[in-house]
């Protein structure tokens, strides 16, 4: 018997996939370091007016003097407060909704069309009505991040259920699984992966509506510390505070991307080639 060489691309394509991983993560990070050089570039030989857009060199140095002096850790600490707070009180209220729409018929038919209807209205446009409602304090910013993280969760944890196959169920059924049983072998495993897809939208829908909520008539928090730049014409701190946004925004999808990766290990999707 003739024992005949497998091709060089069958080799690799067997190896671990390590090295390609590795690559791709340093590919990803070329296009922002590239950004930022032309910016900086561009901000250092005057094509863009310092004033009204700063070179990230300036902006790191801006936050490295808040973050010194406490100011930059007491704004973020109270923006992160208000994110959590209102993240949980709309998220386990969408978990709940879509669920009791999503298993039970009943639910369905009182839950869902009230719903379907609110979601056409903007949240963020509700801003005026929910300073009559609640006033301009916490209960205001809180509710309108809990808005915005409620809807997104709320329809991935009803269509995660609606999606799971009936005869997934129907097996269930007659292998004798219980009706907790089911839900818990069956319906949970099967809309784990729309879950996640739903939180990682209601995560970046509320640190959208934490932006707004913090500029109105706000004492503290990163919105606030972007309006008071804003009056002294302190570019540099605005854009400190997006980039604090967009860094937290990243970093919660970030963390929530590996907790997803863990926790749906049995799930292989198509890989980019």
């Amino acid at each position: 018997m003739t024992l005949v060489a497998a091709p060089d691309s069958d080799v690799a394509s067997a190896q671990p996939p390590q090295k390609a991983k590795r690559r791709v993560r340093w590919q990803r990070t070329i296009s922002p370091v590239l950004i930022l050089v032309l910016w900086e570039t561009a901000s250092r030989t005057g094509v863009i007016a310092e004033d009204k857009l700063p070179a990230p060199s300036t902006v790191l140095q801006t936050g490295w003097r808040l973050a010194r002096d406490g100011t930059l850790g007491d704004h973020l600490l109270d923006s992160l407060t208000r994110a959590a707070i209102g993240l949980l009180i709309g998220g386990t209220l969408a978990l709940v909704l879509g669920s009791v729409a999503g298993l039970l018929r009943a639910g369905d038919d009182a839950i869902d069309p009230p719903v379907q209807m609110a979601r056409m209205l903007p949240h963020l446009a509700l801003v005026p009505l929910l300073i009559i409602w609640v006033g301009i304090g916490e209960s205001m910013k809180i509710t309108l991040v809990a808005l915005g993280a409620f809807f997104p969760l709320y329809f991935n944890t009803y269509a995660g259920i609606r999606d799971i196959d009936e005869r997934l169920v129907e097996a269930a059924r007659t292998c004798g699984l219980n009706t907790w049983q089911r839900i818990r072998h069956v319906v949970l495993p099967g809309a784990l992966p729309s879950l996640f897809l739903g939180l990682r939208l209601a995560i970046g829908a509320a640190w959208l509506s934490l932006v707004v909520g913090e500029q109105t008539n706000t004492q503290n928090g990163i919105g606030f510390l972007m309006m008071e730049a804003r009056e002294f014409s302190q570019t540099d701190v605005v854009v400190l505070g997006l980039f604090v946004y967009a860094g937290l925004g990243l970093l919660s999808d970030l963390l929530l991307r590996i907790l997803e990766r863990r926790t749906l290990a049995w799930r292989r999707g198509l890989q980019a080639t």
